[in-house]
């Protein structure tokens, strides 16, 4: 015991905290075992479709049914069982069922550990059944048919999936391709592969909204990155990379942020490259080796010479190999020796520590059970950040504080006072240096056109025949109007028998100011007094109107802005209770956007446009009616750029014929026995809009 010791703390000195867990394990020992619940044995099993079962039987029922967590790099999944001990007889065990390779069981004072390590994602479910406990493993394609057909047939998300809510490009300061998406909830599980030439990123169980579901040519930025293509694939976001040239790439993720990058390699970090291609991914310098039944020390010890690396091995490295390499790299050779031995290796620095892989895996749950110690017992400061361009109750910390944090608003002053270990002080403080930026300004213009236009002719005819008298020699009066009596001519003729008209077809529009335009005739003939009065009319109305109402409003980038103008018209209505109240419905001039600016400095905009004018009641014991005319769209503009996001077009035409049965379809003559109305008017309605960018002194960008 005292020997591990020595070799513990001459490894890591700062893992001193690990002695309190060895110590706790030892107490442990010392508990009599009846007070625990025993874990005695596990079973696996492969269900129809793939399933993989692990039934685990233990002494008596549990409290509580234990929470999986999930991992990545590698992928597995462990769950902590309290005051349940280790009853197998084994800290390890082998299973190759499916996706499921092995288990890990590691105990802890009270707490035993269970690791299930995957070949891949898998998803799980916990059923309990008296003393057994069901833990369920599927493939992350296997869904629930019930719930897929929720989510296509309403297209909204009807179960816990993450979400995409933005995807930015930049380019970095030395050239290399930055994609930036932001996701709805932190610890997505997202898978970085290579494919062929080309990238390939998987945002597992993620939505993506339509508006983001597009290809963005980036060969503008010029960055290794050409075209960034975002799908959605059944329940999974899949985005495809397109590079060029010689590359290499890296993935972080902070919070709801993933950054991937794409850097271009130089000379010699492309020869790097190749040689590692050519090997099969190793790159280092090659060597020969020829042993026969020789000990894994001294392989390990002739590569640490080789190298110039330190390469200590754990006390349960041993056994015997022998093996044959010609000019191979020395990182290969060093593989194959582990491999062959059921060994890893992890290297930090120039110092690689060797050890069998199950005993690797209980020392990274120890060193992380060493970490959380620490966390808990580790002083606590406290630190004030002044925010410049954000509101402290915009940015969200969810997930970033320890057990011990706590985080005061102040939002008079705009500060907010954290208290916490010095690590999450240092993590908050990238969150804010990187959120605490000047929100992007969009001026959005609209303009909104009515145009109508009217046109309209009306012919008609009137004529009669009357009796004249002679008043004062032969003539021939000509009159305007055949209306009452008239003189004929300036020598006293008069017209005599009232307006005898026997067709009275006249053009529409006395209703207008000044009437129709009419012509008359009066022929006399002396000899036996008769007078035939013939009237001409004729109206032609052209009438053009257009009414502009321009709305401007100026809202930061991703915030939705209202503006509005009108009236609000009052309605009376009853009561449930018999009385009367008054209500108010607007008929107002509205714009209401919300615009996002993209990584190209383009806006894409969710527009309302809304025109309500007052119109006529339809009686006097009816308000007015309102005469409404709205646009709501989605559109990607330019900065500075107009579109126009919406038209209405009507036309009423209108032709009526008024005539004499018979006599008004005689070819020619028939139309004295008829009268014409045509209409035609035309109404449109157009909306202009123009978006434009402010820089940061609120001035045109």
């Amino acid at each position: 015991m005292k020997l591990q010791i020595n070799k513990i703390v001459f490894l890591k000195p700062w893992f001193v905290a690990l002695l309190l867990i060895l110590s706790c394990t030892v107490y442990a020992d010392a508990i009599p075992e009846q007070q625990f619940n025993n874990m005695s044995s596990i079973d696996i099993s492969t269900r129809e479709g793939g399933k993989v079962v692990a039934k685990l039987a233990l002494d008596q029922p549990l409290v509580n049914v234990p929470i999986g967590v999930s991992l990545s790099n590698p992928h597995r999944i462990y769950f902590d069982f309290y005051n349940v001990a280790n009853g197998l007889g084994r800290n390890y065990q082998e299973i190759e069922e499916g996706d499921l390779h092995s288990i890990n069981i590691v105990q802890v004072g009270d707490r035993t550990r269970l690791v299930f390590n995957l070949s891949g994602l898998m998803h799980h479910e916990t059923v309990l059944q008296d003393n057994t406990l069901l833990i369920i493993f599927k493939t992350m394609g296997e869904r629930h048919n019930v719930r897929s057909a929720a989510h296509f047939a309403k297209g909204t998300i009807e179960k816990a999936l993450n979400s995409l809510l933005d995807i930015d490009f930049r380019r970095g300061e030395s050239g290399e391709g930055r994609v930036i998406v932001d996701l709805m909830h932190a610890g997505a599980g997202i898978d970085v592969h290579q494919q062929g030439e080309k990238l390939v990123v998987e945002f597992i169980d993620t939505y993506l909204p339509d508006n983001l579901e597009r290809k963005l040519d980036v060969v503008d930025f010029g960055t290794p990155i050409q075209i960034v293509d975002t799908t959605m694939q059944g329940d999974n976001v899949r985005m495809l990379i397109h590079p060029t040239g010689r590359w290499e790439h890296s993935a972080r993720q902070t919070d709801t942020r993933f950054v991937l990058e794409v850097r271009a390699l130089t000379e010699d970090e492309d020869e790097i490259v190749q040689r590692k291609r050519a090997n099969g991914g190793y790159i280092g310098e090659r060597l020969s080796l020829n042993f026969q039944d020789v000990e894994v020390r001294a392989v390990l010890q002739v590569i640490a010479d080789f190298t110039n690396l330190n390469i200590i091995a754990s006390d349960s490295v041993g056994g015997n190999l022998t093996l044959r390499l010609r000019d191979v790299p020395w990182d290969q050779a060093l593989d194959i020796v582990l491999q062959a031995n059921g060994l890893a290796k992890r290297q930090t620095g120039n110092v690689i520590f060797v050890a069998p892989s199950k005993e690797m895996a209980d020392r990274e749950l120890l060193d992380l059970e060493a970490k959380q110690q620490v966390a808990e017992i580790e002083p606590l400061i406290t630190e004030t950040f002044q925010l410049n361009h954000r509101r402290v109750n915009s940015i969200s910390f969810e997930g970033m504080l320890s057990n011990r944090g706590t985080i005061n608003l102040d939002e008079i002053s705009n500060t907010m006072t954290i208290t916490d270990i010095p690590v999450k002080i240092g993590e908050i403080r990238k969150r804010i240096r990187r959120l605490d930026v000047f929100e992007r300004q969009v001026m959005i213009e609209a303009r909104i056109v009515d145009a109508t236009e009217t046109f309209s002719r009306n012919l008609g005819v009137r004529f009669g025949v009357q009796n004249a008298s002679k008043a004062g020699g032969n003539r021939i009066g000509v009159s305007g109007n055949v209306a009452g009596s008239s003189d004929l001519a300036a020598g006293g003729g008069v017209v005599t028998g009232g307006e005898n008209l026997n067709v009275n077809l006249p053009a529409a529009g006395a209703a207008l100011i000044g009437g129709p335009a009419t012509l008359g005739l009066s022929l006399l003939k002396i000899n036996n007094s008769r007078l035939i009065n013939l009237e001409l009319s004729a109206l032609e109305t052209d009438t053009k109107g257009r009414v502009i109402a321009s709305p401007r409003v100026v809202t930061a980038h991703g915030v939705e802005a209202i503006i509005e103008q009108g009236d609000r018209v009052p309605f009376q209505q009853a009561t449930s209770s018999g009385a009367t109240s008054i209500r108010f419905v607007d008929a107002v001039l509205r714009l209401k956007v919300k615009p996002l600016i993209t990584f190209d400095n383009q806006i894409d905009m969710e527009l309302s446009v809304n025109q309500d004018k007052i119109g006529q009641s339809v009686n006097a014991f009816l308000p007015p009616a309102i005469n409404t005319k709205q646009v709501t769209t989605k559109v990607l503009v330019e900065n500075g750029g107009t579109v126009v996001i919406g038209g209405i077009f009507e036309r009423n035409e209108n032709n009526v014929v008024n005539k004499v049965p018979l006599l008004g379809d005689i070819p020619y003559i028939g139309h004295i026995f008829r009268n014409t109305s045509k209409r035609d008017d035309k109404r449109e309605l157009l909306v202009f809009v123009t978006p434009r960018i402010l820089n940061e002194t609120l001035n045109l960008q």
